[in-house]
């Protein structure tokens, strides 16, 4: 893990008329590391990310990436900088199958040379896909079967693979877990740990705390669309860190600080 700082916010809010759901959160990521996001059910964890990702526009507040402010327009533009996000709705297109899916916008092409006139490369894009999935040991049967035909669990781990399939500057997880199964959950924990072999930065937001304690180096708690704790892994258990999501830790000098 460097110095370098990946991601920054500085006074991030979003407002929903008079519903405050995030309110200047103020947030460092940096380069390599893994950061838990937690939380109870409407903190603003999912905000936030949204507000990072360009899917919502932010009442006020600045976002930079690697040093450069950014203002994202959509998720697109976000992706395009090289922001992999998956997302609690998984964002997938129940009438494509899996290759189509994972190359979903960045479609592979042959016969560039011919200008505007190009062709899909359709074997490219299954090859690359067999080895992305090869890659994080996610297991498909048919990757030619469409997505509305698939189980939860492998919809999750197909949005999962499209994310670690392609290198990316940050990758964003929206509760990865929650609908699978032990060994579903044992295959996106290990897509996380090779992210972090790799030196990739990753921001997960999770409920699960054996996950949290076994995977990231730090964990922020939002309570009611505030930052209310930065805690070190190492330096705090799950007890402390459910004090902070019930409010029996109130985070007052934390928010003092920010």
């Amino acid at each position: 893990m460097s110095d370098e700082i990946v991601l920054k916010t500085e006074d991030l809010t979003k407002h929903y008329g008079g519903v405050h759901a995030l309110e200047a959160a103020d947030f460092e990521l940096k380069n390599g590391e893994h950061v838990a996001i937690m939380g109870d059910n409407g903190a603003g964890k999912s905000t936030f990310v949204r507000q990072i990702t360009g899917v919502e526009q932010r009442t006020r507040g600045r976002i930079w990436l690697y040093g450069e402010e950014v203002n994202f327009a959509g998720p697109l533009d976000a992706r395009e900088a090289g922001i992999e996000t998956v997302f609690q709705t998984l964002a997938l297109a129940d009438d494509l199958d899996v290759p189509d899916n994972l190359f979903l916008g960045r479609e592979m092409t042959k016969w560039n040379w011919l200008g505007p006139f190009r062709m899909l490369d359709y074997k490219g894009m299954r090859d690359a896909t067999v080895a992305g999935l090869e890659r994080t040991a996610v297991k498909i049967p048919n990757i030619r079967n469409t997505i509305r035909n698939m189980s939860g669990g492998q919809r999750q781990c197909v949005a999962i693979a499209r994310t670690a399939t392609f290198h990316s500057r940050l990758t964003i997880m929206d509760e990865p877990t929650a609908a699978l199964g032990v060994q579903e959950t044992a295959q996106v924990e290990n897509i996380v740990r090779q992210l972090k072999e790799a030196g990739e930065p990753l921001i997960l937001i999770s409920h699960n705390m054996r996950q949290v304690m076994d995977l990231v180096d730090r964990i922020i708690v939002f309570r009611r669309g505030r930052i209310v704790a930065n805690l070190g892994r190492d330096e705090t258990d799950g007890q402390d860190v459910v004090a902070y999501i019930t409010g029996a830790k109130t985070g007052a000098e934390y928010e003092g600080a920010a």
